[in-house]
């Protein structure tokens, strides 16, 4: 076979290529505000939008803070704060691509054989020692709590 682009794989590979360039070109075209037109039309409603945006994910942001140390979906709270955010700034939507991309990256380094299978090695060789350390306390104290409860 010759080394030219004529084969089918290389078509297809070219092809997919192309795709993900239109994909990527469309995605560059989507930076921006995506305020209704009649806002962007006029600048003084333009800006209380951008400014009511801020303030909203900036709530949302903030509470998100909050329920890191606290219960609940903290780094769940804050992307969305940032989506919210990224419908009006461009900077924010170019912080929401770059983090889809790692957490994209992450994901398929957790999908690999190798990975997988040392996180299963290191599970199970954790849940040992905790097994371990378990049965070392009932057989040395009993079922009994660590603090004494006296009875009244």
């Amino acid at each position: 076979m010759n080394t030219g682009s004529d084969e089918p794989g290389e078509v297809a590979m070219a092809a997919n290529d192309a795709k993900s360039d239109r994909a990527a070109e469309q995605q560059e075209q989507a930076l921006g505000s995506r305020a209704p037109a009649f806002i962007k039309a006029r600048r003084i409603l333009h800006l209380s939008w951008q400014v009511g945006i801020f303030v909203v994910g900036l709530a949302v942001v903030v509470a998100g803070i909050i329920m890191l140390p606290l219960p609940g979906p903290g780094w769940v709270v804050i992307f969305g704060g940032m989506a919210i955010w990224a419908t009006e700034f461009v900077w924010a939507q170019l912080v929401l691509r770059w983090t889809k991309r790692k957490v994209t990256e992450a994901a398929q380094r957790a999908l690999d054989p190798k990975v997988r299978r040392r996180n299963i090695i290191l599970t199970s060789i954790g849940l040992v020692l905790i097994a371990a350390i378990m049965g070392f306390y009932v057989w040395k104290f009993g079922l009994v709590m660590p603090w004494k409860i006296k009875d009244q």
